[in-house]
């Protein structure tokens, strides 16, 4: 879930942001249906150099019945332990996780790997190669995923949320070659994310890409061709059939 201005929205390739509803009932809706887990990114938190939501986030934690991961504009220790204040069982680094890779061991080291969740933002240039976005996806850092992937995990970070800006939004499938690369040099778990358009596209990504988990968006919130916002979930059913092979 992508927090903008207070709101839910979902975006396409990071860009043609489109306002989805309040928060709140869409917590309510997911735990109606039983939804695993819930991440919340508040997209433009970095970006403008804003504390994180807290009064929003304790809203959101004491509606949730599931756990919950919150990241967005987190460069302090502090505002760590505000969010778990609120409730929120996971925290999502990204932006200051690349700028300061030491960061990630100290929130590790204070907090447990356990909380600790490490948000990677990856787009590939015309000639294939990828690399690492930060603040809301604007600027190029140049620095290689993989190498990236590796040294969080040599930090400290319990988990990885590897999020392809590529095929954000665009409900085509994840990006096999990236979670692929990135999910045979760790040991730690990799989520996946950016893509999803049918349960058969998160089974692939699991049993081909290697990923521990997988995520999604658009998949959950829109429906049909004109994109109809309609919330829903994955029959039990469904989900267990991406784990059976």
């Amino acid at each position: 879930m992508l927090l903008r201005d207070k709101g839910l929205v979902k975006t396409v390739k990071f860009k043609e942001s489109t306002y989805v509803g309040d928060p709140i009932n869409a917590v309510r809706i997911f735990n109606e249906k039983e939804v695993d887990e819930l991440i919340f990114l508040d997209i433009d938190a970095s970006r403008k150099n804003e504390n994180p939501p807290f009064e929003l986030i304790k809203n959101i934690a004491s509606e949730c019945f599931m756990p919950l991961c919150f990241g967005g504009g987190i460069n302090s220790i502090e505002h760590i332990r505000e969010i778990i204040k609120c409730g929120v069982e996971k925290i999502s680094i990204n932006s200051y996780a690349v700028k300061e890779p030491s960061f990630i061991k100290k929130t590790a080291d204070i907090f447990g790997s356990s909380t600790i969740v490490v948000s990677i933002d990856v787009k590939k240039n015309i000639f294939g190669k990828y690399s690492i976005y930060i603040n809301g996806g604007k600027d190029n850092t140049g620095k290689d995923p993989v190498e990236f992937a590796r040294l969080a995990e040599q930090m400290g970070a319990g988990e990885l949320l590897v999020n392809s800006i590529d095929m954000d939004g665009t409900m085509q499938g994840y990006d096999i070659q990236l979670i692929q690369r990135i999910s045979g040099s760790i040991s730690i778990p990799l989520i996946a994310l950016g893509g999803a358009g049918s349960v058969e596209h998160m089974k692939q990504t699991v049993n081909d890409g290697g990923a521990s988990a997988v995520a999604a968006g658009s998949f959950f919130v829109f429906h049909g061709k004109r994109r109809a916002v309609l919330i829903s979930y994955p029959a039990i059913k469904e989900i267990k059939s991406i784990f059976d092979n």
